[in-house]
């Protein structure tokens, strides 16, 4: 089996045991520590496509079950061993050629022209919303929370995720007029009008998202305060005292990035403050996996800084404060992935095995990216005057020491599981 002479090759940290379509067994690795897992390949045709183009074929044959993870092991576990791996050095040709060949064409991968966007949107964010709420937050907040200590729950850590995002808006006065681009199930919006006196705009492409953000300002009694539209971040033209935006910049595309920057300070007034909430890689430029581009994300790209930065210069901003969040986003997924297993019952209900294996494949890969490869998320924070802002930081950390939010943590008393805790929430 021509995989054998690979796996070698790919496999040095920890141990990866294969059992192949004949039922024999072979293990690789072993030259230096790390994790092991073990699998089974129940035919040859995923043999052969784990050679030919193992991007594809190792998502797809877990979720048609050609791999299945055996001796106790998970999809979280294989994927840990062969992403350490390649982190790592660890090479597979068809990889290195994908990759190449990704690179060259990759600007015509990411040229997100608002009919295209609303359809990359629609196909992962106007799924069944019941979905989300059996593994998000109460909130729905699907984006990177913010974990202080380490130890949160993940409704602690999303209700300190946005009291962070405030802090950095320098919401100081009541009646402030706030754009969220990519204003998801509305929950950002509504807690910056309801804690922080803000009247909100927000901008989707998911008409799922919309009528549930609509419906859920209407429960809140906030309608008059916040106010959600279908709208392409394009065809915004009112200047605004502050503009937001978490987890939809991975979605603008390379080829607009300079746009989106002009469009954020044409929204803004002169004295006014943008915050830009995002995943990035810490080791430069790459591609995107075009798994996750078929099945999950399509059109959607994680960029290096180096990328960012330049934009925001052509557009004549101001980067006044950017910071790193390197593990949030790996203990998020842990909660997300947690959630999704001790419901994993009532999502095939509502889709279906595949469907189920997708899931647990994109959220275990995702949590192992930030773990093992190099992901983290970034805030910048940005203005068009220099003197928009106070000259030092402090007043990010006062306002966030001073927001008075009913759902605030305890102090720690202690270690605790917050990830099991979540499991246990779920399942009773």
């Amino acid at each position: 089996m021509l995989l054998d002479s690979i796996l070698p090759r790919l496999i040095r940290h920890g141990t990866l045991r294969l059992r192949r379509p004949d039922g024999s067994m072979a293990s690789f690795g072993g030259t230096h520590p790390g994790p092991t897992a073990a699998m089974a390949l129940t035919n040859e045709a995923i043999a052969r496509r784990l050679v030919m183009n193992p991007n594809l074929a190792f998502g797809e044959g877990y979720m048609d079950g050609s791999i299945e993870p055996i001796e106790g092991s998970t999809i979280y576990d294989l994927l840990d061993v062969i992403i350490l791996n390649l982190s790592q050095g660890g090479s597979h040709p068809a990889i290195r050629l994908g990759e190449r060949v990704r690179w060259i064409g990759r600007r015509l991968l990411d040229l997100n022209t608002a009919t295209r966007s609303r359809r990359n949107v629609a196909h992962h964010y106007d799924l069944n919303g019941r979905l989300y709420a059996l593994f998000l937050d109460a909130d729905r907040q699907y984006s990177c929370a913010y974990f202080p200590t380490g130890q949160e729950s993940l409704e602690e850590a999303q209700a300190l995720k946005k009291r962070h995002l405030a802090s950095k808006l320098r919401l100081d006065r009541p009646d402030l007029e706030v754009l969220d681009i990519g204003s998801g199930w509305g929950g950002l919006a509504i807690t910056l009008a309801r804690e922080h006196g803000a009247r909100v705009t927000g901008l989707t492409l998911s008409e799922e998202q919309l009528a549930e953000s609509r419906a859920r300002a209407e429960a809140a009694g906030l309608s008059d305060r916040v106010r959600f539209e279908l709208m392409d971040y394009r065809n915004w033209k009112r200047p605004m005292d502050r503009v937001v935006s978490v987890g939809m910049f991975e979605h603008v595309g390379i080829n607009h990035y300079t746009a989106f920057f002009r469009t954020v300070k044409s929204a803004l007034k002169e004295d006014g403050v943008a915050l830009i909430h995002a995943i990035g890689q810490s080791e430069g430029p790459a591609t995107t996996n075009p798994w996750l581009t078929k099945y999950i994300f399509p059109g959607g790209y994680s960029p290096a800084l180096s990328e960012v930065v330049p934009s925001a210069e052509k557009a004549g901003l101001w980067i006044t404060d950017i910071e790193i969040l390197r593990l949030h986003y790996a203990m998020t997924i842990a909660h997300w992935r947690a959630r999704f297993a001790a419901n994993r019952n009532a999502i095939k209900a509502l889709y279906d095995e595949r469907f189920c294996r997708m899931f647990e494949f994109y959220l275990s890969a995702s949590e192992l990216a930030f773990r093992r490869w190099g992901h983290m998320n970034w805030q910048m924070q940005l203005t068009r005057r220099v003197d928009a802002l106070p000259l030092t930081r402090d007043y990010m950390v006062d306002a966030e020491r001073a927001a008075a939010y009913p759902h605030d943590p305890p102090p720690s008393t202690g270690p605790r599981d917050a990830v099991k805790e979540d499991v246990e929430r779920a399942e009773g």
